[in-house]
Order: structure tokens, then C-alpha cells, then sequence
């Protein structure tokens, strides 16, 4: 396969999102038993989400763990549906990544690059392809997070 150079670098993972009807005994197993800390939530009407976000890890090793209920469980996105909802990945040069990738047939969520929960700037890769962007999750949501100077010079 031809891959030519690429603008861009995934550096690792950036953090793994779990949804599911009620956040309560989600946090039974990650938080209760398995020790991992709060370290901020998120709430958005527009994205229909009640999260809390989770930590394992330090510096730029640090893994989120996202549980999301829906704040409306009739009402789309339906972040409970798809237990594991999406993984995000640590990208370097995300406005890079965006262009290079949608240049190569690459499909893209709605919403283009914006503030995630977390605060870093974030997009979402389609989970299916169409006719005019034939590469997608294949089923799968995957979240693309700019990268901050220390995870970059840590993992870069």
C-alpha cells in the first residue's frame, strides 16, 4: 500500500467513553471498585449527555474514562445505546489531521473541530461511510483530541 507522509501524528489514547442509562452503576465499577477518580463532568443539551469524567494515569500517560447517560433517553444523540459510545485518540496537529484526512475520503461528524468536555479542541470521525467519503469508523465513533504541548513532547 501506498501511503505517502502524513501531516500528522496519533500520539495514543487520549480516553475511552462508556454509555449507558444511568451513570449510578457505572460509577459502581470504576469509581467504587475499581479506584478511578472524578476529575470533572459535562453536561450538554445538544449532545443530549450527562458525563462524568474519569481519570487513570499521570501527565501525558493520563486515560479518561467517560460515563454518559443521556439527559433525555427518548431524544438523539442516544449516548446510552452503543455501551462502549466512542474512543478518542491524541493527535498532535489536529486542523492538519482534519485536512489531510477529509482530502483522502475520510468522513467526518457533523459539528467540525470544537471545545470538548475535557476542554482540548476535539472532532468526531463518522461511524459509516457514504458515496462521496468512503473511509469511516466501521461502526465505530472516534473522537480526534488536539493534543496539549505535554502530551505532545511526552509521546511525540
Amino acid at each position: 500500500m501506498n501511503v505517502e507522509t502524513r501531516p500528522f501524528k496519533v500520539l495514543g489514547i487520549q480516553q475511552v467513553a462508556i454509555g449507558g442509562p444511568d451513570k449510578t452503576t457505572m460509577r459502581r465499577l470504576w469509581v467504587d471498585m475499581l479506584g478511578l477518580e472524578q476529575t470533572g463532568s459535562f453536561t450538554s443539551e445538544r449532545e443530549n449527555v450527562d458525563e462524568d469524567i474519569l481519570a487513570m494515569g499521570q501527565g501525558a500517560h493520563k486515560v479518561e474514562v467517560d460515563l454518559m447517560q443521556p439527559l433525555d433517553i427518548d431524544k438523539k444523540p442516544a449516548v446510552h445505546t452503543t455501551p462502549l459510545n466512542h474512543i478518542g485518540l491524541w493527535i498532535d496537529d489536529l486542523p492538519k489531521a482534519v485536512e489531510w484526512l477529509t482530502a483522502k475520503g475520510v468522513r467526518f461528524a457533523p459539528g467540525g473541530i470544537r471545545k470538548g468536555a475535557a476542554g482540548y479542541d476535539i472532532t468526531f470521525l463518522h461511524p459509516k461511510s457514504n458515496e462521496e467519503f468512503p473511509i469511516a469508523g466501521e461502526g465505530v465513533l472516534i473522537e480526534l483530541v488536539q493534543a496539549p504541548p505535554e502530551v505532545i513532547a511526552t509521546l511525540g
